[in-house]
């Protein structure tokens, strides 16, 4: 295949797949980035040995190819920790190449906080992936560059040492020259915006190990605060807006005769289920049925899930739904922007609405099972006692998120917050009433709904009870003191 050829190749060419490279043949064995029609980054095999290839083609080829050559020599150039560029080219009409030293067994600083993410705030294994992180984006300020495309997954421990990669992302102000102030606030901006909130406190703590490696300018904390929100409200923003259309994350088809996005990764193992929903639900372990919604847990693939079918009790009841968007739909997006938060809850796989000339009928909401026990269950030996710590301190930092993000759940019943042990979190479910509220003093009134709610699961003169109405923040104005 020439090269030109895989701006038709879609999302998901067949490998191996051997393209001629300037007279070199270059196997891609592996696909590990598809932006179909523009950019394919893929692990292969190039003069007897195994590259990371970056292949650019379309119509903005030129423009991302120079952009990655020239981001890939800013680092190098400047003495910077970077894969080596083996080989690069472009043709006209066709598109560009660059092939660079492949990193075995390497781990990027994000795979390596997954790991950490666990732990209490602040241990050793997050202040260690924190330090290195920040001791990177410290040696690339004062060289004058800034990574614009900021996050962990562009770090790489490899064999003792840490490797900036992804050129593309790369800018440069002054080389050789610390960057601005102004530029050093928005890079850590972004940074620090992706990662969760509760490290917020200890911002001032964790700027040491940057300025450590570029002591320039000092770094106003308020300022620094100003930067990391703002990026946090566009991330939310950008983000519900893909799960709204086709993308790298989400398979999309939206038109007067349904709605159908899927979260990509999950797309081949559902395919079964999304073939015959109706059937699946009927055949599965049904926890409610009938009325305005019917909840079934399925096996698809040797993986339970929960499928939540949203129906159409009576012609009254749909023309009450048929024109705003449906529940489905709105939990679908809320767990959306739960996962974003941090606030664990079940993944969102999939949403479907049924749909004649864009009036909604029946819709669909399928996400992972969560197994654990709800908190009614996992709280009933302790009526009369203290549940372990660790469950509380999840609890305490569960509400902790939602007085931070203005989140009302709307039926905080216990049956509806489920213990993760794998995460070690309570997990929310249940969320066709969730929002994020503008105004402190609505939210205040909805928190206030939540809470009171909360505690009515048990009874008010157990002594659960008492020490929960204790331990849960009060927002001020809506619970008595």
């Amino acid at each position: 295949m020439q090269l030109g050829e895989l701006s038709h190749a879609g999302r998901t060419p067949e490998m191996p797949l051997t393209l001629q490279v300037a007279g070199d043949p270059l196997v891609l064995e592996r696909l590990l980035r598809v932006l179909p029609g523009q950019r394919y980054v893929a692990l292969a095999r190039w003069q007897g040995r195994s590259v990371l290839a970056k292949l650019l083609v379309g119509d903005k080829a030129q423009r991302h190819f120079q952009r990655e050559r020239d981001g890939a020599e800013y680092l190098a150039a400047q003495g910077l920790v970077t894969p080596e560029l083996l080989a690069q080219g472009f043709i006209d009409g066709q598109g560009g190449w660059l092939l660079f030293e492949f990193l075995e067994g390497s781990q990027s600083l994000w795979d390596a906080w997954r790991e950490a993410a666990r732990e209490p705030l602040l241990s050793d294994a997050q202040q260690s992936v924190l330090a290195e992180a920040l001791a990177a984006i410290g040696q690339m300020h004062a060289q004058g560059l800034w990574q614009a495309d900021l996050h962990l997954d562009n770090l790489l421990r490899h064999e003792g040492r840490l490797y900036l990669i992804d050129g593309g992302g790369v800018r440069c102000e002054t080389a050789g020259r610390p960057l601005s102030r102004a530029g050093v606030l928005e890079n850590l901006g972004v940074f620090f915006a992706q990662l969760p909130a509760e490290l917020d406190p200890y911002l001032e703590e964790l700027l040491i190990h940057y300025l450590l490696a570029n002591g320039e300018h000092a770094l106003p904390l308020e300022m620094l605060q100003t930067e990391i929100a703002k990026v946090r409200r566009w991330r939310l923003r950008d983000y519900l807006k893909k799960t709204a259309r086709d993308c790298s994350l989400f398979a999309a088809r939206i038109g007067a005769f349904g709605l159908r996005v899927v979260r990509r990764e999950a797309e081949p193992v559902l395919q079964p289920l999304l073939a015959d929903l109706d059937a699946r639900i009927d055949a599965g372990h049904i926890y409610k049925t009938g009325g305005a919604a019917t909840v079934a847990r399925v096996e698809c693939g040797n993986r339970p899930l929960v499928v939540k079918r949203y129906n159409v009790k009576n012609l009254r009841h749909w023309f009450k739904r048929f024109w705003r968007p449906s529940r489905a739909w709105h939990s679908w997006r809320e767990g959306n922007r739960l996962q974003l938060l941090g606030i664990v809850t079940p993944t969102p796989l999939a949403v479907i609405e049924r749909r004649w000339f864009w009036l909604r009928g029946r819709a669909y909401l399928i996400t992972d099972y969560c197994g654990g026990q709800d908190i009614i269950a996992r709280f009933e030996a302790y009526k009369q006692a203290t549940p372990p710590e660790t469950e509380l301190l999840a609890l305490d930092r569960l509400f902790a998120a939602l007085l931070r993000e203005r989140i009302s759940h709307g039926d905080f019943k216990g049956h509806n917050l489920f213990w993760d042990d794998a995460q070690g979190a309570w997990s929310l479910i249940d969320l066709d009433a969730m929002r994020q509220h503008r105004s402190t003093r609505s939210f205040a009134r909805a928190y206030a709904r939540d809470r009171a709610r909360f505690l009515r699961n048990w009874p008010a003169d157990s002594a659960l009870h008492q020490l929960l109405d204790q331990r849960l923040p009060q927002v001020p104005g809506t619970c008595p003191n």
